[in-house]
């Protein structure tokens, strides 16, 4: 317990600086703000929103081909250069939104997929590798901790974009939104954001290590990815982040219809959405927390299986209000699992050494499901006028991602790039 309390002494600088440049990077930022820049599209162009939400698939698409690009250079030459490289260009990018006055579907798109190519070093797949090397105790909440902000951050731009709307326009409002990752993460990396074996915290890693000596993790021991990709471990979880991403991600953005179709009114079935923010926040720490001290793939059976209960309770005309909060509560809580989850996962199975590189590569398995997965849903209502069956298949599909987790086994230790044994399969207390 005593290392625990240590590791958060000494490496909550860089949770900090991680949990503000996820929350302002590309993960939340172009997500939470693109319905309210949609009203603008619609009245300045006259673009639907249909038209305007396809520029994410172009978004998600990008990624997927980036996110192990990234990973790699970013093990090559850096964590930190890599990101503080790509909040100033993600910023820039951001900002170029605004200077479509044309009304240019093309350039729209090519903008999106800027965005993507340059915002992609802001992702968690550059930021938990930091974290991962501060803490092992704890390190399950630390990422859930680092994790924390997407949701807090992604209200807050949301609101400051439809502010700035209001007193400036949507151009300038492009501008202010996208320098919030320049004016406000960008200088808080630059002063907290260190590697552990940054010369500049030496010392701090020092006492950490004195302090707790199972603390800090070499950033040098762990597969290469070359190895990890012939790795069974590897592909299983590859395959298990796509049906779960597609199943938890596809509801949330179209849970508004969902709640409508169900016969609630509008303004119930915004206040029944809202019931996400809250539960990711609760899933951030809770899962977090049980990650370290419980066996994690057995820990990520469980909650990444409940959400096909929630699939099950939003089926059926008779729902009420306390229902589908629950239904609603429980997705939410799943979603604020899942990438914190990776990422653990990612360090206890494969170590360090190319820990990027590798959660970048499986990351683009989960953005193709968590990408499309909005899209199908909306799809399969527009075509049948009903959510039941895209929901009863999204709860099958969690059951399918989630039960082969079991067969991960014990953690793995490793020596430079040898395994020299498996840890137990339960975290130190």
């Amino acid at each position: 317990m005593a290392g625990s309390f240590q590791e958060f002494r000494y490496g909550w600088p860089v949770v900090v600086a991680a949990a503000i440049g996820i929350g302002l990077g590309m993960s939340p930022l172009p997500f939470y703000t693109i319905g309210v820049f949609a009203i603008s599209y619609q009245e300045a162009f006259g673009w639907g929103m249909g038209k305007t939400l396809s520029g994410l698939a172009v978004f998600t698409l990008t990624a997927f081909f980036m996110s192990p690009v990234i990973g790699y250079v970013a093990d090559r030459v850096g964590v930190r250069k890599v990101i503080l490289f790509s909040l100033v260009t993600f910023s820039l990018s951001m900002m170029a939104f605004g200077l479509n006055t044309s009304g240019s579907y093309t350039q729209y798109l090519v903008t999106w997929a800027i965005a993507a190519v340059f915002g992609v070093g802001t992702l968690p797949i550059t930021w938990t590798r930091v974290v991962n090397g501060w803490f092992n105790e704890r390190r399950g909440l630390a990422l859930g901790c680092a994790l924390l902000a997407t949701g807090i951050f992604g209200a807050f731009a949301k609101l400051f974009a439809a502010k700035m709307i209001e007193l400036y326009g949507w151009q300038m409002a492009y501008v202010a939104v996208g320098a919030l990752p320049l004016v406000i993460a960008l200088p808080i990396a630059w002063v907290a954001f260190r590697p552990v074996d940054d010369p500049r915290v030496a010392h701090r890693a020092e006492r950490l290590k004195q302090a707790a000596p199972s603390a800090v993790t070499a950033g040098t021991d762990g597969m290469p990815l070359k190895t990890a990709l012939t790795d069974w471990r590897f592909w299983l979880l590859a395959y298990a982040f796509v049906p779960i991403s597609f199943a938890v991600g596809g509801p949330i953005p179209n849970l508004e219809q969902i709640m409508l179709s169900k016969g609630f009114d509008v303004d119930d079935a915004v206040f029944l959405a809202t019931f996400i923010g809250y539960s990711v926040l609760v899933g951030r720490l809770v899962g977090g927390y049980l990650i370290d001290r419980f066996w994690a793939p057995g820990v990520a059976v469980i909650i990444m299986s409940l959400p096909a209960l929630s699939c099950w309770m939003l089926q059926g005309a008779d729902q009420t209000m306390l229902s589908a909060a629950v239904a609603v509560f429980i997705l939410g809580a799943a979603a604020g699992v899942e990438y914190d989850l990776m990422a653990f996962l990612v360090s206890k199975y494969f170590g360090l050494r190319n820990y990027s590189a590798i959660y970048g590569t499986l990351y683009a398995f989960f953005a193709a499901g968590a990408g499309f997965g909005p899209l199908i849903f909306g799809r399969a209502y527009d075509a049948t006028g009903n959510y039941d069956p895209i929901l009863i298949y999204a709860g099958i599909a969690l059951l399918a991602g989630a039960i082969p987790l079991i067969f991960l086994g014990k953690y793995r230790h490793f020596k430079g790039a040898e395994i020299v044994s498996d840890e137990s399969s339960t975290a130190p207390t």
